[in-house]
């Protein structure tokens, strides 16, 4: 009875010098992360004391996706030799100088696609990459401090396409009002005199207006993380069908170094174009009524980009 109590003790008593070291493992591991997030917060709180000095901040980041395919005799599908891809290109930067009694705030979005699909049995089609996304985006936004997180300003905002029907159309927003910066990476314009230049070979269909602009842009780097939100929007004065307003998404991970990954979105609200893009493509013996703002079909614009991104 006594060896079968020795035994038992001695089996036992490894898993109990197991357990005590796991409880141990464990409270060292806490103490550890409680110092290091100690010290994450003494570091945030010196990075927001270096945001808070004047100086220039300049930075960019972008995004790259390929995909590329090529197949021969795959008689699954319906044309069993063909190449195609899908190549995509983003690019966020910004380049912001804060003074004591003045900002200057500069950015840029570029975002360029291209496609190809080649039906190799079929020597009349396209072997070629043709555009697909094309997006040009450029503002400069100047501000006065009148108070501590509100400023006059005045913002220049262009947007257009580079790839294809460059500057047609063409937009550039000029305007004065405020701006408000309730955090140092949150800027919210609210421009009420601004005047929407628009620039197109077609000038029945685009006008320019005098509207109120707004614009909200938000851009923060937490660890490994990047990411940017801007909404550009502006509302005529004259007439609803010649406001419009774009929302880009962009986000990035680091996952080596400068190298991860990253996804972009992009929404876009614009009647003028929706009523061009119908015009152009309307055929009068179709029997349907001839597109006008009234009766045009103003679906959301959108388009996404998944890929690596590199940071610089």
């Amino acid at each position: 009875m006594k060896k079968l109590i020795l035994i038992t003790a001695l089996l036992a008593l490894p898993i109990a010098t197991w357990a005590q070291t796991k409880e141990e493992l464990k409270a060292q591991k806490a103490e550890k992360q409680a110092e290091a997030d100690a010290a994450q917060a003494e570091a945030n709180a010196i990075q927001a004391k270096i945001d808070a000095l004047p100086g220039w901040r300049i930075g960019a980041f972008g995004t790259v996706g390929v995909n590329l395919a090529s197949f021969n005799n795959w008689y699954a599908q319906g044309t069993p030799n063909v190449n195609s891809g899908n190549i995509g290109v983003t690019v966020n930067s910004f380049a912001n100088l804060k003074q004591e009694k003045f900002f200057w705030r500069n950015s840029l979005n570029v975002n360029l696609g291209w496609v190809k699909f080649d039906d190799k049995d079929d020597p009349t089609d396209d072997d070629s990459f043709r555009e697909a996304t094309d997006v040009f985006n450029i503002s400069s936004l100047y501000g006065r401090n009148i108070f501590k997180n509100v400023a006059a300003s005045a913002l220049a905002e262009y947007r257009t396409t580079i790839l294809n029907n460059f500057n047609d159309p063409g937009y550039l927003d000029v305007g004065v009002g405020a701006t408000w910066t309730p955090l140092e990476n949150l800027v919210v314009v609210v421009h009420p005199l601004n005047y929407n230049f628009v620039f197109a070979d077609d000038d029945t269909i685009f006008e320019s207006s005098l509207g109120a602009k707004i614009l909200v842009d938000y851009t923060r780097e937490i660890g490994k993380i990047s990411f940017k939100s801007n909404l550009s929007a502006f509302q005529s004065y004259e007439s609803s069908d010649l406001s419009n307003w774009t929302w880009i998404n962009s986000f990035g991970y680091k996952v080596w170094k400068s190298l991860g990954v990253g996804f972009e979105f992009g929404l876009r609200g614009n009647k003028q174009e929706a009523l061009n893009f119908a015009t152009t493509n309307f055929v009068p013996e179709s029997g349907e009524p001839v597109p006008t703002f009234e009766n045009v079909d103003n679906e959301v614009q959108s388009y996404w980009l998944l890929g690596l991104t590199y940071a610089f």
